[in-house]
């Protein structure tokens, strides 16, 4: 492979341990040899690997290496970790998915919105509801906001495809920090009405605020779950103090 790129060899080396050859628990092939292997310095490595430490795929171990800790998931086809879309996570999947918009509307932040949302008064926004379907079978609400003078010319045909493609591919807008609140709540009628719940009485609800390079609240959504297609995924590093 000619000289790459560290993000490259991220790429790499992340689809490698996704998919087994680099297995749980086993050693990723030492700095010497994967620059060997990439035609790359040492140091170019060392920032692809820092990239799987840093995404809890992999944990440097003093004196022996880098340790694999990547499972693949168990339950769910959607994680909250990391900054994900619908459409990606379905294609990461391999799922035929469609989404149906069922309001795409413009309105005025008043007050008890601006106190729910984080969006300034009178602010003008974009308000859409979506369902998610997946190999047809409706298992998500997204109830989305979007600051309409950031994002201008949504559709619903751009709501039915990918809102996050058209911000970032078509307008140049960096999608960069998303706060988020998980909740597991009681189902409501909207719920009851667009979803495939079963006998399920209850939905994970992902709560999230979205912000571009500037700090500038783009989006706050509420996206509501069917709890058999979903699960919490992160990784966190404990810090004893002293």
């Amino acid at each position: 492979m000619p000289k790459a790129k560290f993000a490259d060899i991220y790429q790499d080396l992340k689809q490698k341990v996704e998919q087994g050859m680099y297995a749980y628990q086993s050693l990723i092939p030492s700095e010497n040899v994967l620059s060997e292997a990439y035609g790359c310095s040492r140091n170019t490595v060392r920032r692809a690997l820092r990239g799987l430490i840093e995404r809890g795929y992999a944990q440097a171990i003093q004196g022996k290496g880098v340790r694999v800790l990547y499972q693949p998931p168990h339950q769910s086809e959607f994680r909250i970790g990391g900054i994900e879309t619908f459409k990606e996570a379905a294609a990461r999947n391999h799922l035929h998915v469609t989404t149906k918009v069922v309001l795409f509307t413009r309105c005025l932040c008043d007050a008890e919105l601006a106190k729910k949302t984080g969006f300034p008064e009178d602010e003008v926004l974009w308000q859409i509801h979506r369902v998610r379907l997946l190999d047809g079978r409706p298992l998500i609400l997204d109830k989305n906001y979007f600051r309409a003078g950031l994002i201008p010319g949504l559709t619903p045909d751009i709501a039915a495809q990918s809102i996050y493609e058209y911000i970032e591919d078509i307008l140049g807008i960096k999608i960069v920090t998303s706060k988020r609140r998980m909740t597991v709540e009681r189902a409501q009628e909207e719920d009851e009405k667009y979803l495939d719940l079963g006998d399920y009485n209850c939905v994970a609800v992902i709560t999230s605020q979205a912000f571009n390079d500037n700090g500038i609240q783009i989006e706050y959504t509420v996206s509501r779950h069917h709890p058999e297609h979903f699960s919490f995924e992160d990784t966190a590093t404990r810090y004893r103090h002293r």
